[in-house]
């Protein structure tokens, strides 16, 4: 039985394709169209799903899209007709969309469906369209190793929900309590993403980035807790939250904000993108970071008494909050926990997908205790011998080709240690927004310059945007005060006390560029101001490949941790093909590329002819 899940229209669209329960393939459409959260229909994810499969879109037994645009546009009616006379503007520029596309989606996707060969009412496929939060809750529960597991989704707003609690039990999942529209966690989030000059629905983790850079210690972020906790939201005990409508314009208007009563609130201005960043918007970035840190742990207490589970797992855009996953998991309240590490929308296809395979088709569940389903989130396109040479052909591109991989990983290793910087392509592409060692930029985590130096000059982006270690599993404990697994690049916890370097006495007192250039620790490049790191803990069963290049790093530095940073520029998509990887290692000062067998040092390549106008052909984030 093969199906296919599909999310569009909103952003991050993807498809994923299951057969039998087992996952197939799984990409998000941004990789193929170079758009960045790219909404529009997943037609080439899509097709890389089918041929990955080996199957034509015919032989499909279900399609089935993430959620219920009927009732989403139902919630959109409500909400204005609410909100009256508040909201017209707001109403005049949506309701031609709804009108013309949304509202008569199933007639969309089978129109995009035809454009790739679906024979509309010649098959027995079967289009489906489960509940939102509901794909989120099996995106997380279907994959994970968990017999009985309590489920928490939260996210911005799907039709109606913006938070659930479920019970997943065998095959079943049993929808507890939901928070609903206007009141959520993941919309206060984004507003602060948006009165703190970040881009919404992208910016997110840039302002989770940011929060560390706050003083726990100083006055301001007490008080900015107390002004959000007494003035924007109402936190109960379960983890619900109500949000006072007055300081909010997401629900009828065109700004997630209402701007004027913000800046009289905080006695701030909005920050403009590329404003300055001043010690009170890191004060500010804390003060949200703590409210949400408050709220899911509240949340999850609440799941735990309702549900009497063991074990946990999350989906929706606030799972992708690392920071506060590894604060919930030091909390105890769980066993364990699994995150989808597509916890967004894109993971939304998968999730619908497998509501249909074990909700809507009744069929039992097979776990493999030993591991979750993902297959290290390695579930999108691979790369291909002769592509690389088709590639190298194509720029005149010099190269050396190694038959023996382990001699490759020895050379790469010490690159490494000389501190340059290695773009490095293998295998299948990651699917969710982390990339895990398939589609990576690698530096070496000892130097002093090199969160400086990927930043500025690879990156092109904010020079306080910490980098994650990648490690290997089996020494973890070496570097981190962690000794579990975190393969998805989803939890931060602290670095070991004997690798840290002691602080200066007035430490806090130093402006955001003192504290992102005081040495920190033995491993400075992951060590984040706060003295945490996102941990990517590398699995020889998962990636041998990856895990066999820090092997060699270890055995010639004794650290067997690296650097690792998705393979893009600011506003870039992570990178997909040998082409996208040569272009972007050609548009920036990286220094070596590694593709496959494959590598590529700058000083040798070709002068690059084409104009180098990255900055107008992407977006910035």
């Amino acid at each position: 039985m093969y199906i296919l899940g599909i999310s569009a229209f909103y952003h991050d669209s993807a498809a994923a394709l299951i057969e039998d329960g087992k996952i197939i393939a799984a990409a998000q459409e941004e990789r193929f169209t170079r758009k960045k959260h790219d909404p529009n229909f997943p037609t080439n994810a899509i097709k890389f799903c089918l041929d990955f499969a080996g199957i034509d879109i015919n032989q499909l037994d279900a399609i089935v899209f993430y959620d219920k645009p009927l009732l989403k546009f139902e919630r959109l009616l409500e909400t204005y007709y609410a909100f009256v006379p508040n909201g017209l503007r707001s109403f005049i520029t949506s309701m031609p969309v709804w009108i013309k596309e949304k509202l008569f989606l199933k007639r969309i996707i089978n129109e995009e469906l035809v454009k790739i060969g679906f024979k509309k009412g010649q098959n027995s496929t079967k289009l489906l369209f489960p509940e939102h939060h509901l794909s989120h809750a099996a995106s997380a529960f279907y994959p994970s190793s968990f017999e009985k597991a309590a489920i928490i989704t939260i996210d911005g707003v799907g039709e109606w929900a913006t938070a659930s609690i479920c019970l997943g039990e065998g095959k079943d999942i049993s929808i507890l309590k939901e928070l609903h529209f206007p009141h959520s966690l993941g919309l206060l989030y984004s507003a602060f993403t948006y009165f703190l000059g970040f881009r919404v629905n992208s910016g997110e983790y840039k302002l989770m980035g940011l929060a560390p850079y706050g003083n726990p210690e100083a006055k301001e972020v007490v008080e900015y807790v107390e002004i959000i906790k007494t003035k924007l939201v109402s936190i109960k005990d379960d983890g619900s939250i109500w949000l006072d409508q007055d300081y909010f314009d997401y629900a009828t208007g065109l700004k997630m904000v209402n701007e004027a009563k913000w800046e009289v609130l905080f006695n701030m201005k909005t920050r403009k993108p590329e404003d300055p960043i001043e010690s009170k918007h890191c004060n500010l970035g804390l003060a949200i970071q703590q409210v949400t840190e408050e709220v899911v742990v509240l949340m999850a207490q609440e799941a735990k008494k309702i549900t009497g589970a063991e074990y946990l797992c999350l989906a929706g855009g606030v799972a992708l909050n690392c920071v506060s996953n590894g604060k919930l998991q030091k909390q105890n309240i769980f066993k364990d926990i699994f995150i989808q590490p597509a916890a967004g929308d894109a993971g939304g296809a998968l999730g619908a997908a497998l509501a249909a395979f074990y909700i809507y088709y009744g069929n039992e569940r097979v776990i493999d205790y030993t591991t979750d389903a993902m297959s290290g989130s390695y579930l999108g396109s691979e790369i291909l011998a002769h592509e690389v040479e088709a590639v190298a052909k194509k720029y005149k591109a010099v190269y050396q080709r190694f038959d023996s991989f382990d001699e490759l990983a020895s050379v790469t290793a010490e690159l490494l240690s000389n501190e340059n910087v290695v773009g490095w392509v293998q295998g299948r592409m990651e699917f969710g927004p982390r990339a895990l060692g398939a589609r990576s930029i690698l530096g070496d985590p000892r130097s002093e310059e090199m969160q400086k130096k990927l930043n500025l000059k690879i990156k092109y982006r904010e020079s306080f945007r910490p980098f994650a270690p990648s490690v290997m599993a089996e020494h973890v404990a070496d570097y981190f005060d962690y000794s579990g697994t975190s393969p998805y690049m989803l939890l931060v916890h602290p670095v070991n006390e004997k690798i840290r370097k002691p602080l200066p006495a007035n430490y806090s007192g130093f402006d955001l560029r003192e504290k992102l250039y005081q040495l920190r620790s033995s491993l400075p490049s992951i060590t984040h101001i706060d003295f945490s790191a996102r941990i990517q803990t590398v699995h020889k069963e998962t990636n041998p490949r990856y895990w066999s290049l820090i092997n060699a790093f270890k055995q010639l530095t004794g650290y067997g941790v690296i650097v690792n940073t998705s393979f893009n520029v600011r506003g870039e998509p992570i990178v997909c093909t040998p082409d996208d990887s040569y272009r972007c290692f050609m548009r920036t000062e990286m220094d070596y590329l590694v593709v496959g067998n494959y590598l590529f040092s700058k000083k040798l390549q070709p002068a690059w002819q084409e104009k180098d106008n990255w900055q107008e052909e992407f977006v910035l984030d």
